[in-house]
Parts: C-alpha cells; structure tokens; sequence
C-alpha cells in the first residue's frame, strides 16, 4: 500500500504559471505580481511552478514564500523556451535521489528502465527479443507517424522538426507552438522531478546534461499532449501562437492531472523504497548521521 506521507503535495496542485515583464513580491503569506496592468495576486500556495521570464524582478521574500510553499522556480528565456536556472524542490530527503543513482548505476538495471520508458509510450507490449535499437526505430515511426495525422488533421503543412534559436520569430508556426508547448512540459516534469526528491541530470535514456531525466519523463507525453496541442493552434490561426499555447495546455495538464501520473509515473519506472524519515522536510537546514562503510570493508582498508 503507497504510504500518502511520503508523496510530495505537488500531485494535486496546479501545473504552471508564466510571467515577464513584471514584479514579483511576498503579498503577506502569498505572491502578487506587479505589471503596467496593475497587480494580480498568484496561488503560491497551490502553484507547483513559476516560469520566470524576462524581464522579470523577484525579492527575497518572495523567493521565501515560494519555497516554503512547495513551488518551484525556474528562470526561462522569451516565451518559456529556454531553461537557464530552477531552485530545490520540496523533499529535503535523498532516498529517492540515492535510490534513482542506484538503478542509473548498475546497467541491467538501467536498460530495464529504458525499455520500461519506451513500454510506456506503446499501446501494445513490445516484442520479446527487440534489441533496444529496434525498440527506437519503433519509437521514431511512430512519432513521424503522429506528425503525419496531426497534419492531415489540422490541415497543418509539415516539414520537419525545424527551428534556429537565434532566430526564434522566423520559424515555421508549427515548430514554434511545439518548441513553446515542450518547454511547459519540461517546466513541469523538472517541478515534479526536484519536488519528488529525484534529479534532473540523472537520465537514463538522454545523457550528457543537467536536465537529462527531465527529457526523459517528458517525452512520455509529447505525442498524447503537447503535439496535439500545437497542431490545434497552429490550425486556428491564432495571432498570438506562444501565448495560445501555454493557455490551452495549462488546460489540459489540469484535465489530465497531469502532476499526478508524473509523480505516480516515476515512482513505477523506478520502484523507490518508502520514504521512513519524516522530519527531514521540518528542519531545512538541520545535518543528519555521518555515513559508516561496511566494516569489512573498512578493516581491508586499514590493512593495506
């Protein structure tokens, strides 16, 4: 039976909020955010992240509330497609981290997972006996095969997964609404990730950077949400493709409870032990025991 106390409280709050151009200061226990519109008040307490972008002017205090609210921050580039900083997330312990290092660590472990991840996104079971480059030939076919319906669907052209960051304005619609629409989704699986007390670097099928889990988990929702989504948009001709996009997939993640199969996602893939230390998260900053290496172990060390 799953032990409620060690689920982090992001399960059930709200997916995202993104903000530019403004102030952002602590508004007695909560947020407000100051722009030329005038001031608006932000559910801290029910936010699971802030996407800073530019523009953007944040106080102390603010920085406060929002961490002892359990909402992660993370600093963005225009329009939410870049990554440039995030702050910790809600669990102080490290089980899940040593326990996540611990499956990355021993490779028949680790492919199991990979090929779990892969399972995940298929209907139908794989084949017994699929080397894992036959498992992502499988994968790539049936992306490029979504592309193709969703474009015959929303009577979209499309030519490709195509963009120049330099040159963010001359990219085609559509790969502007799916660049948009991926980093909403990066923004909350990083949120969720911090917040269940596992690392963003430590991927298992995407290496090599810091948010490395974080492409993992969310490439398990690309095709059912953020496809979809952009290709919608881009069909209606909105004038304003970025902001249209962020909107109606913040609608979805909320539908679709999306926090919730994350965190209940990443606790499948990776099976952690039950979370037994509760007082961790009441005292941030308290150290706890010392690490002691197994004595044998330690008498080999001394004799040689």
């Amino acid at each position: 039976m799953m032990n409620l106390r060690g689920l982090p409280k992001i399960r059930d709050s709200l997916s995202y909020l993104y903000v530019e151009h403004c102030f952002i200061e602590k508004d007695n226990s909560a947020l407000k955010l100051i722009d030329a519109s005038g001031v608006v008040p932000i559910p801290v307490a029910s936010l699971s992240v802030l996407m800073l972008g530019p523009g953007t002017k944040i106080t102390h205090d603010a920085v406060t509330i929002a961490v002892q609210n359990g909402c992660s921050l993370v600093w963005t580039g225009e329009e939410g497609v870049r990554t440039y900083a995030a702050g910790t997330g809600e669990t102080r312990s490290s089980t899940r981290l040593l326990h996540q290092i611990h499956q990355w660590a021993n490779e028949e472990r680790r492919l199991q997972i990979v090929i779990k991840m892969y399972q995940f996104r298929f209907p139908d079971p794989i084949e017994k006996g699929f080397t894992l480059q036959q498992i992502r030939g499988k994968e790539g076919a049936r992306v490029r095969d979504t592309y193709a319906r969703l474009s015959q669907e929303y009577n979209v052209p499309w030519r490709g997964r195509s963009y120049n960051r330099n040159s963010w304005s001359n990219a085609e619609p559509i790969n502007r609404a799916i660049s948009c629409a991926n980093s909403c989704l990066y923004g909350v699986c990083h949120a969720a990730i911090v917040s269940s007390g596992y690392s963003p670097a430590i991927g298992f099928i995407h290496i090599g950077k810091q948010l490395s889990f974080v492409y993992d988990i969310a490439d398990l929702y690309k095709v059912e949400l953020t496809l979809p989504v952009a290709f919608k948009v881009v069909s209606e001709n909105n004038p304003n493709i970025e902001s249209t996009v962020r909107h109606q997939l913040r609608d979805q993640f909320r539908e679709l409870r999306i926090l919730d199969r994350i965190v209940s996602d990443i606790d499948q893939l990776l099976q952690p032990p039950e979370e037994t230390n509760y007082d961790l998260d009441h005292d941030f900053a308290r150290p706890l025991d010392y690490w002691e290496p197994p004595k044998d172990l330690e008498d080999k060390m001394l004799c040689s």
